[in-house]
């Protein structure tokens, strides 16, 4: 057999919204939340193997090979489908870690679709997403590929379609612990559900936003900044900060004035990933 290649992107996503519901028996948090993906993103490089064996060669610092959400994705779709081919794996990374724009689960998703395709299993969306779940709560969302209202932990999905502005997002070098966040007592865990779709016009404040401010001064910094040309939120638990814009020459703007003394980036809202506008074209 030849060795297949295949080259995807793995995108970012923004939580336009996130509403804290409530804290259930096993200890996770009922959410609501608005998922948007951005067309920026980290790209993943696979080559399939003979041999089963599953190698990412990109090293992660802090982060053991077979620790990698990306690896677990293999082995586990591996197993699930009892496939015998392995892939060797190359990431370029660019999506920062406890940035809550998605990166471990972009990547363990792209990881999921791109083997679908490349050992032929003809799984359909839904099996994938099922066995995304299972990696994180955020992994069926980047699997299914389309701007969603998240509701449970994150994994009931209803299709949304929210504007598709271009974003400057603020990038603090700070590594946000997600279950320090939600383990904290003085997050809001009582935000009344909303029953009307779309979301309606002021219900898109971040329960977590006041929490992760008070601990991280970085991110409350980029919030005050960015606050002065748009309205700032903060994305998942944090660290990453972002704001709207009409055009890409107003984003720019603003950005070529705040990434003097910050990092970020400026990239087009999209409420279709474009790791499946890419795999469209594979069909």
């Amino acid at each position: 057999m030849t060795a297949q290649t295949l080259t995807l992107p793995s995108p970012a996503k923004l939580n336009l919204m996130l509403h804290i519901l409530g804290r259930r028996d096993d200890g996770y948090h009922e959410l609501q939340t608005l998922f948007q993906f951005l067309d920026y993103g980290d790209e993943i490089t696979f080559a399939v193997r003979d041999d089963g064996l599953i190698r990412l060669h990109t090293e992660f610092e802090g982060v053991p090979h077979d620790s990698n959400l990306i690896v677990k994705a293999a082995k586990k779709l591996q197993e699930q489908s009892g496939c015998s081919l392995g892939i060797d794996i190359w990431i370029d990374k660019i999506l920062p870690m406890g940035g809550g724009i998605g990166g471990g689960s972009s990547n363990a998703a792209t990881t999921l679709l791109g083997l679908n395709h490349l050992w032929q299993l003809g799984w359909d969306e839904d099996r994938l997403a099922a066995l995304g779940l299972t990696l994180g709560a955020d992994v069926p969302v980047f699997v299914r590929g389309h701007a969603a209202f998240a509701e449970g932990v994150g994994e009931r999905l209803s299709p949304e379609y929210p504007e598709e502005p271009w974003y400057l997002v603020l990038v603090p070098q700070v590594s946000v612990s997600t279950a320090e966040i939600f383990s904290d007592p003085q997050l809001t865990r009582d935000t009344a559900p909303i029953k009307v779709r779309p979301v309606p016009k002021g219900n898109s404040r971040n329960d977590c936003l006041p929490v992760v401010a008070r601990r991280y001064p970085e991110v409350r910094n980029a919030l005050n900044l960015l606050g002065k040309f748009t309205e700032a939120k903060l994305t998942g638990t944090g660290s990453c900060v972002f704001g709207g814009f009409p055009s890409k020459a107003e984003a720019d703007k603003v950005s070529a004035l705040l990434t003097e003394t910050l990092t970020g980036f400026v990239a087009k809202g999209s409420n279709v990933s474009m790791l499946h506008r890419k795999l469209q074209t594979l069909l």
